[in-house]
């Protein structure tokens, strides 16, 4: 491999290096079996006889034993370093030397030292962040070029040697270009020192990462989660960790990452499913684009707000309680302060519902206190039961189901006029309005915009449970009301905020990082920009830049650190008709190399499509399902394919990938998206003009 060292595969250990290396990893390999089938030889039996106990360790036993498994497409370390001093015990205890090889996870022989250390551990630190500026007291870093689990080369970096120059290490550019057939892989090899930055960041502050397609956001927030559950694993078994994407599809794409990082357990949802789970209510219907822009607003939470409250009446009427002979009486001024004293706290409905009969019941106590009685807790809580308190109760603060009140400020005029009086305008108020207003809970045909109404609503009734960590990906796409509710979901957690500006294709997308996240409720998050660009070759992405000016003026270019002659062919068919073949063409063509091949056309393009590729036997996949040796083909709607990459794209007709969309700004981000898919060649293939910023 040029730039680095390989070795036949029958070398001796004598020979080369690279043969000292791969009976290392052997090694590491066994010494990785010994650790599982030490895990598998343990017997419960022995620590515990409580059955509960039992339960909780062979669970623990069962993760462990899962998470030792070896991933045998993968070699268990990338890298080696070679320290000029032998680190501190606090960091590596037990290590001899100064030497030490970077992996996946840890790996010790049977006396307890480590073979493979950690990548996020503190002393592998130094294998993403050191530089001949800063060698970080590295004397040598060395890559390992692999292909499958078995080393092929080596490439060695001498950061303290006035010799040698600095240069892009070849074998972590072939690494990042390396074809893939299957899911996304990590980037564990290849994070550079600004993503290390990012990923090794504390747990208790929020990051939002700006980054251009191919700038690595997504793997950089996958590797954060990764990192922060290595480093307070405790604190986040208890409180838990989230990572949100915008569609299924895309969480199947990069379901396969974590667990390829040691980490089994983090949930994965879009947020459609996080409001749907908490609110019980099925999404079946769709909202016209100036309703869902109305509803996602976040004005609608001060509508909602003031529609729970109004469901508050004011006493009129004493609070008569019986007890034995006696009567207990207060009156309706009382029973008022304790009202607006509730009110005034602005905290939860429920919870300030839950609060009343007690207040109620203290009121009646501090008149049995004055007419000699000694009441105790329990009396209080027998009056706070009481018929008469509970119908006061019933009819000052009565239960809100989000679901009804939701369905009610959508279809009564009135209701909806009197809570968003001064808040939205008439003209906004029609627009969300339901023209034919169904009977009820059940069979509304609720939209996504109304199902995170209906999860406010729940939150301003009931306290939202908070994670510790939650990860939100292509955020730049979320509305005021989705920040809002993911951000339900961490108000007592951290956020990793991953997205970018110019990849905004709804109709609400995000105007700026500021905004989403004071509407996240962490306005001081701090915000990083990523603009090395990793994977898609040069020459393709300032192709798609052509389209900066008109989608997201101002916003730095992505600089690609690879250049790769011939990445871009843009195609022109003579006639519309012959389009189909000419694509399909691209595809046999694309074909011909290695790794996936991506054929990402307009919504109602697809279907044509399909039936051209089908007609010429060319199998295919959707987006989503995994690509095989057999069938590399994924034919990708528009609308699905952000935050997917192929080795190879072929894009079809991109005016119509405009056309598409509601409106030429939206368009033109569809396309800024589609065409950055690629990670080694783009052919665009049309047959009418393309849009005048790429055709300039």
């Amino acid at each position: 491999m040029p730039g680095g060292h390989t070795v036949p595969a029958h070398a001796t250990e004598d020979d080369d290096p690279l043969a000292r290396e791969r009976a290392h990893l052997a090694r590491s390999r066994a010494a990785l079996r010994a650790m599982r089938e030490d895990a598998e030889a343990l017997d419960i039996r022995d620590v515990t006889a409580n059955w509960v106990n039992a339960q909780v360790l062979q669970r623990q036993i069962d993760e462990r034993i899962k998470a030792l498994a070896d991933h045998a497409g993968t070699p268990l370390f990338f890298g080696r370093l070679d320290y000029l001093h032998a680190p501190g015990a606090e960091l590596a205890e037990g290590a001899q030397g100064g030497q030490f090889y970077i992996g996946r996870r840890h790996v010790h022989d049977a006396d307890g030292d480590p073979m493979v250390i950690d990548w996020r551990a503190p002393v592998s630190q130094p294998f993403y962040r050191a530089s001949r500026k800063d060698p970080m007291d590295v004397g040598l870093r060395r890559r390992f070029g692999y292909t499958g689990g078995d080393l092929t080369a080596y490439e060695d970096e001498h950061l303290t040697d006035p010799a040698e120059t600095d240069r892009t290490s070849r074998l972590l550019q072939a690494e990042i270009e390396r074809p893939r057939v299957g899911p996304m892989r990590d980037i564990v090899a290849t994070i550079q020192p600004e993503q290390d930055e990012i990923v090794r960041s504390g747990l208790g502050g929020t990051v939002c990462v700006q980054g251009g397609p191919g700038t690595g956001k997504t793997a950089v927030g996958l590797h954060r989660v990764a990192f922060l559950l290595y480093a307070h694993r405790e604190r986040l078994a208890r409180t838990g960790t989230l990572v949100i994407g915008p569609n299924r599809s895309f969480l199947h794409y990069i379901e396969q990452v974590l667990p390829a990082l040691g980490e089994l357990e983090v949930k994965q949802a879009t947020v459609d499913d996080l409001v749907t789970a908490g609110t019980g209510v099925e999404v079946r219907g769709t909202d016209a684009a100036e309703a869902a822009v109305v509803k996602g607003d976040a004005r609608m939470a001060t509508v909602l707000a003031r529609a729970v409250r109004s469901h508050v009446t004011l006493p009129t009427e004493p609070v008569v309680v019986v007890r034995g002979s006696r009567r207990w009486r207060v009156p309706a001024y009382e029973l008022e302060e304790v009202v607006r004293e509730l009110l005034d706290r602005d905290i939860r409905y429920g919870a300030a519902r839950d609060a009343l009969p007690q207040r109620i019941a203290h009121a009646v106590l501090v008149r049995m206190e004055q007419a000699g009685e000694a009441p105790d807790d329990r009396v209080q809580d027998a009056v706070a039961r009481n018929a008469a308190v509970k119908a006061a109760v019933r009819a000052i603060w009565p239960p809100v189901d989000p679901a009804k009140l939701v369905l009610r400020l959508l279809s009564d005029p009135e209701f909806l006029a009197e809570h968003a009086e001064g808040v939205l305008t008439a003209d906004e108020q029609k627009a969300i309005l339901w023209q034919t207003p169904p009977r009820g809970v059940r069979s509304a045909k609720w939209s996504a915009a109304d199902a995170v109404l209906i999860d406010e609503t729940a939150d301003l009734v009931s306290r939202t449970p908070s994670l510790g960590h939650v990860v939100v990906d292509e955020a730049q796409d979320l509305s005021p009301m989705q920040y809002r509710a993911v951000g339900r979901r961490c108000t007592t957690g951290s956020a990793t905020v991953l997205g970018d500006l110019a990849q905004g294709t709804t109709p609400w997308a995000t105007a700026s990082w500021e905004e989403a996240l004071a509407h996240l409720g962490k306005r001081d998050a701090v915000v990083e920009e990523l603009t090395a660009g990793f994977r898609v070759p040069r020459e393709v992405i300032a192709y798609a830049s052509r389209l900066l000016p008109a989608i997201s003026p101002g916003l730095a270019e992505v600089r690609s650190i690879r250049e790769a002659p011939g990445s871009l062919a843009v195609r022109r068919v003579p006639a519309a008709d012959g389009l189909d073949a000419a694509v399909v063409g691209a595809c046999a063509e694309a074909l011909g190399n290695e790794g996936s091949i991506g054929l990402i056309a307009a919504d109602p393009r697809v279907g044509p499509l399909a039936d051209a590729l089908a007609a010429a036997g060319i199998p295919y996949l959707a987006p989503g399902e995994e690509t095989t040796p057999d069938v590399r083909l994924t034919l990708v709607p528009a609308s699905l394919a952000k935050g997917l990459e192929y080795d190879y794209v072929v894009l079809d007709e991109p005016s119509a990938v405009v056309d598409a969309e509601p409106d030429e700004r939206t368009g033109l981000r569809r396309l800024y998206v589609s065409l950055t898919r690629a990670v080694s060649g783009l052919t665009v293939v049309h047959a009418t003009a393309l849009p005048e910023q790429l055709a300039s």
